[in-house]
């Protein structure tokens, strides 16, 4: 076996704020990552789960049930719909969060590269859930299919914010698709209440590559663009275990075929107990298109080091030239376990070829 060259981070990291993960992901890294991001960090903890939060105050948009739950003491996930009488295209939404958040998240990142803690050719990773992610968890089911255009030009606002921002030479946008694959796999959560992974439209591949074609499209190729493709992370499981990676390639192999843009990168989950060669045989018919990069996130904390080069073993008797990540985000893992994590990412990977 010989080491897979490289190390992704997904995005979210349970650190205490920006600096620290850059500085983290920097120090123990070093040369195995392209591009670093800033942790999810603040009111982004929970992936998505803020968004209701911040849509809940627009005026023609209203909370369903009671109060319950609060993710965190703080994020209320209730689902919302349109009042009656409320035409959608009406609706105007509030700041969403992200463009503030990433622009933020690049003063630092700015500074901690021109003191010489982050390697000058280091891209600042940001990542964007999709829009049919949001309205599929968050809006009510007979409202998903007016309110998606509304929330998805909301978003693209954003993008636009940080594409204004910061520097395209410095930049990478990542596209997290995880409940595509609820749609994908008829996984819902919550069939009968209005929410879950259930989606509006009626072909199902059709509508999620479509979207991914959509997003891909709304960067500018001077911009890198990567995709993590995702089963999902509450309390650290998946909402559906995939029985393979088939769909993980049958979709990636949509978007190479029908993006208008390169995709930089793409990013698949390896789950913990798939060291067999069932889990990777589908990806053999992969045909990851120059210039992209794969990474495989079978990188787990459970079982660290001799875990992860188990899986490696096995991925590499089916794909050549991937490196690794985690198979989601780590925002949810326990805090002592970061740093040591990140080490795991640093003894199993080579460094990569820099240009």
């Amino acid at each position: 076996m010989t080491k897979p060259q490289g190390v992704h981070l997904v995005g979210s990291i349970n650190l205490p704020d920006a600096e620290t993960t850059m500085r983290s992901a920097a120090e123990i890294l070093g040369d195995r990552v392209r591009r670093i991001p800033d942790g999810e960090v603040g009111e982004r903890f929970h992936w998505i789960a803020w968004q209701p939060n911040r849509l809940a105050p627009t005026e023609g948009l209203e909370r369903v049930g009671e109060p319950g739950y609060l993710i965190g003491g703080v994020l209320d996930v209730r689902p919302l719909r349109i009042s009656d009488g409320v035409e959608a295209s009406d609706l105007v939404l509030p700041n969403l969060g992200y463009a503030d958040a990433a622009i933020e998240s690049w003063g630092v990142f700015d500074r901690l590269r021109a003191e010489g803690a982050i390697a000058p050719e280091t891209r600042f990773q940001v990542s964007l859930p999709t829009p049919a992610a949001v309205v599929g968890a968050f809006i009510v089911s007979e409202d998903r299919a007016r309110f998606e255009p509304v929330y998805e030009a909301a978003l693209f606002a954003e993008l636009d914010r940080i594409l204004e921002a910061i520097p395209h030479a410095a930049l990478a946008i990542q596209w997290d698709s995880a409940v595509e694959f609820g749609y994908i796999e008829n996984a819902g959560y919550f069939k009968g209440d209005g929410a879950g992974y259930l989606p509006w439209f009626d072909d199902v591949w059709a509508g999620v590559i479509e979207r991914a074609v959509a997003q891909a499209a709304h960067v500018p190729d001077d911009v890198e663009v990567g995709f993590h493709l995702c089963y999902g992370d509450v309390g650290e499981k998946h909402y559906v275990e995939p029985m393979d990676a088939a769909n993980l390639a049958s979709f990636a192999q949509r978007l190479f075929e029908a993006a208008p843009r390169r995709i930089d990168w793409l990013h698949l989950p390896v789950p913990i107990e798939r060291d067999d060669d069932a889990y990777f045989a589908p990806l053999e018919t992969l045909v990851v298109p120059e210039g992209t990069e794969l990474y495989l996130g079978l990188v787990h904390r459970e079982d660290g080091v001799e875990g992860a080069e188990r899986r490696i073993e096995t991925a590499q008797r089916h794909v050549a030239g991937f490196g690794v990540a985690t198979e989601c985000g780590i925002g949810r893992a326990p805090a002592e376990a970061t740093l040591p994590l990140l080490a795991v990412h640093a003894a199993v990977a080579e460094p990569l070829a820099r240009a």
